[in-house]
């Protein structure tokens, strides 16, 4: 009896038109968001590149042959426990780097790579006059995220997460796509819909990451965490160890390391007050230990070091 009348409800729901249509989020395009949505934790790669000698060692070692976009690629698809892709390159030289990163998002997608299954995170270069239109045209290449280094006041991030949204979204982002359509396999129209930021929008597929990396960002830093639309928020662990070290009598670097260490808990405080997600560069040695602490996102260097980080954390995680 009592199936049939809960039988005879979902028939008279289903005939008024009353059964609610599944959220949008159930079919979540970026897994990044999907796992964060989902309380998991989330780890990733650096983007495999030529490496580089110089100095002393350029002489005593040969570099090894330069491999094409397409062998990176390759490479890349091959780290099947990467939950997404990291690209710092356009940090530093913005206009020379550029040219590069866009060869290499063209090879992954000709090897396969989908948004869905390989999304973008790149870091972009320090916050300034001309980050709009960098950002543009980092969006423009299909990249799922976008990583601000060195964030030091509310105001600027505000105007950078404004510079992620289209202009009918309350943001900044020109109209112009370029090839973001195509990576995310899905018409402009699809991806204007898409392609707007979360949590801000519940149902959009892009990602902020702010990194919090000098003193005068530690001394902000819960104003900064406050901004609504922040996705991850990081301790910038490396950076933030130059900042913490003086050089002694010798000329040797030395950190004070319990300095260091209440940065980086200052920031994952920041990120439990105003729940925010916490990320961090971790390595196999102490990525539990920063998972227990908190933190939920992770980066790792590219190669066998770095997949041996996300086995421990997969492991760790029951992912």
């Amino acid at each position: 009896m009592r199936t049939r009348m809960m039988l005879a409800v979902v028939g008279m729901a289903l005939a008024g038109g009353l059964v609610a249509v599944p959220d949008a989020r159930q079919a979540r395009l970026n897994p990044v968001i999907a796992l964060l949505e989902q309380g998991k934790p989330v780890f990733g790669l650096y983007a495999p590149s030529n490496r580089r000698f110089g100095g002393p060692q350029a002489a005593a070692t040969p570099a090894p042959p330069e491999k094409t976009p397409l062998d990176l690629a390759r490479e890349m698809m091959g780290a099947t426990t990467s939950d997404y892709v990291f690209d710092g390159s356009l940090e530093g030289n913005f206009d020379r780097a550029l040219p590069v990163f866009t060869e290499f998002v063209k090879a992954m997608h000709e090897v396969g790579a989908r948004k869905g299954t390989h999304p973008f995170m790149i870091k972009t270069p320090d916050l300034g006059p001309q980050i709009g239109a960098q950002i543009a045209t980092e969006l423009n290449l299909g990249v799922s995220g976008l990583m601000f280094p060195t964030v030091e006041s509310a105001a600027e991030l505000r105007a950078a997460i404004a510079a992620m949204r289209f202009a009918s979204n309350g943001g900044t982002r020109p109209n112009d796509v370029g090839m973001a359509p195509a990576y995310w396999g899905m018409s402009e129209a699809e991806y204007r819909q898409k392609a707007d930021l979360w949590p801000l929008n519940p149902n959009g597929e892009l990602i902020n990451w702010t990194i919090i990396e000098s003193k005068e960002g530690l001394a902000n830093v819960r104003e900064i965490a406050a901004v609504p639309g922040i996705g991850v928020l990081w301790p910038g662990a490396g950076t933030l160890r130059g900042v913490f070290s003086t050089t002694d009598a010798n000329g040797k670097r030395v950190l004070d390391e319990a300095a260091w260490e209440n940065a980086i808990q200052q920031v994952l405080a920041a990120c439990k007050e105003f729940k925010v997600a916490c990320g961090y560069p971790a390595n196999a040695n102490d990525i539990e230990m920063r998972m227990k602490q908190g933190f939920s996102v992770f980066v790792m260097g590219w190669g066998d070091a770095g997949l041996k980080a996300i086995d421990v954390g997969r492991r760790a995680s029951n992912r």
